[in-house]
């Protein structure tokens, strides 16, 4: 993602005192904001970089020019990697047999971007935006430089300066050498977005033929700073301002998302699934980019997430690859996936956070307790992607190495957490009891969701399932901890090679 966009995912509602009769007043070809990753991403300069989304790194092995472009149904063009892209082969559950509590817990934060009717992707010198409610923006070329004197640094008004490379840790011994090789392999590139990008613009002028008033964002890992060249899109769908029922009417709403998709957009959207999880969401694969997609609607307590945690990624620069290397163990361990009963990603990168926060010299501070205005969870949606831009870098006396926190990290859950009596809490930087609430009862892990404090990983509801995900940190501790090599625990070479 880019890590200097300072209206980054800003939401589609006004000030407050431009709220009245919004969504009914607004002109139906008035798509959202973003003075963003459309700009960069279609720049011939940033065409030729494809560096890294988070963090460009001299290192990393250039990336071959995407080939000529596909098309949608109605001629949008789409850039795709020169490297095949293709299904990744995880086989879909049926709706009749993913539980209702499993689904994946997700970070989502809307973003704006102006579209035109009649092309997927504006033309580069297409930058003049406008607010919904006619709120003028000036006239901006877009460009995202790294500073290290700030966590996300403001937006540059220039045109396309040379970027400036993000430091990343350095690695002092062979396992840290390891996470950083994995790290700029897989961490999602320009590119990656484009596809996803491309694929939400389509879509979104779909489905304004069913609600016209309806804005699709791209949300979740892919903007958040921890997403990899293999990471899913994540879309929600806003369709009033107003808090929305998930078990009646966003079910309802994706039920004829699903129809559509089966009915006219099959010759781009393959196998649509609807299912019924605490928050339902719509899965399918375009065929065009070979992205598989889940889509929620209204689920927009998750837009402060991705600032907490985007804010989280960039304030201290071994936050990223200690979160990469964990989610790709887990995955390959096989407790990385909440539909099956073991842990979301998301839980996994608030267990990352929390094991750093928690050190005798702590890598991460309580960002809620140090800025609490900055996330405020009664603040305005309008002002939640400002909070990346305020907060400095925290300078942490701890000089432990990605290796060294690695082994750690694992340690910590395989030897030293109470799973029976604590939740794991980011908010609070420590572990905390838990609550004597239903939701938590019965609960075998628990790791409290920032904002609304509910669990996000309530997914683990089974023993058994509980069991093998404490045996593979036990393992790969033990493991680690004897031959100091990643390669005991997770493939190095076969991981990048599928990234």
């Amino acid at each position: 993602m880019f890590p200097n966009s300072s209206n980054l995912g800003r939401p589609p509602f006004p000030p407050e005192h431009q709220r009245y009769n919004f969504f009914s007043n607004l002109p139906v070809n008035i798509p959202p904001v973003l003075l963003f990753h459309q700009q960069i991403i279609d720049h011939p300069q940033f065409q030729s970089s494809i560096a890294p989304v988070s963090g460009n790194l001299s290192t990393v092995p250039p990336v071959s020019p995407p080939p000529p472009p596909f098309t949608y149904r109605n001629g949008s063009p789409v850039h795709t990697s020169a490297t095949p892209t293709s299904f990744r082969g995880r086989k879909r559950l049926k709706e009749q047999n993913v539980h209702y509590e499993v689904k994946r817990q997700r970070f989502h934060s809307p973003h704006r971007e102006s579209t035109s009717a009649s092309q997927a992707v504006p033309l580069p010198e297409d930058h003049r935006r406008s607010f919904p409610g006619s709120i003028p923006l000036p006239l901006l070329h877009a460009h995202y430089i790294s500073d290290l004197t700030g966590c996300v640094p403001p937006l540059q008004e220039a045109s396309f300066p040379d970027p400036i490379e993000t430091a990343l840790p350095v690695a002092k011994d062979k396992l840290s050498q390891q996470v950083l090789e994995l790290f700029q392999a897989c961490q999602q590139q320009t590119y990656d977005l484009n596809k996803k990008e491309l694929c939400r613009t389509q879509l979104q002028r779909e489905i304004q033929q069913i609600f016209p008033n309806s804005r699709l964002f791209l949300v979740g890992s892919s903007l958040n700073g921890f997403g990899t060249r293999s990471s899913d899109g994540d879309l929600c769908l806003v369709v009033k301002e107003e808090p929305m029922n998930q078990k009646t009417e966003a079910r309802h709403i994706l039920s004829l998302l699903q129809k559509l998709f089966c009915r006219k957009l099959s010759s781009y959207i393959e196998r649509p699934q609807l299912i019924r999880a605490k928050v339902p969401i719509v899965k399918f694969r375009d065929k065009v980019s070979c992205v598989e997609f889940d889509l929620n609607v209204n689920n927009v307590v998750g837009i402060r997430n991705t600032f907490l945690l985007r804010t989280y990624a960039y304030i201290e620069s071994r936050v990223r690859p200690l979160v990469l290397v964990v989610k790709k163990w887990a995955s390959f361990r096989g407790i990385n996936d909440a539909s099956r009963g073991t842990l979301s990603s998301y839980s996994l990168v608030l267990m990352v956070l929390h094991y750093l926060q928690t050190l005798p010299e702590p890598i991460l501070p309580s960002l809620q307790k140090n800025y609490p205005e900055s996330f405020d969870p009664t603040m305005q949606l309008h002002l939640v992607h400002q909070a990346p831009c305020t907060i400095p870098p925290y300078l942490s006396k701890n000089e432990s190495t990605l290796g060294h926190l690695l082994l750690g990290f694992l340690k910590y859950y395989a030897t030293e957490f109470d799973w029976s009596g604590q939740m794991i809490s980011v908010r609070e930087a420590k572990a905390i009891p838990r609550p004597d609430g239903i939701e938590w009862r019965n609960k075998f892990i628990c790791v409290e969701e920032p904002f609304d404090r509910t669990n996000t990983a309530r997914a683990v509801h089974e023993k058994q399932k509980f069991d093998i995900i404490l045996d593979e940190f036990r393992k790969s501790w033990q493991r680690l901890r004897d031959r100091r090599d990643l390669n005991c625990i997770l493939p190095l070479r076969a991981t990048i090679q599928k990234r």
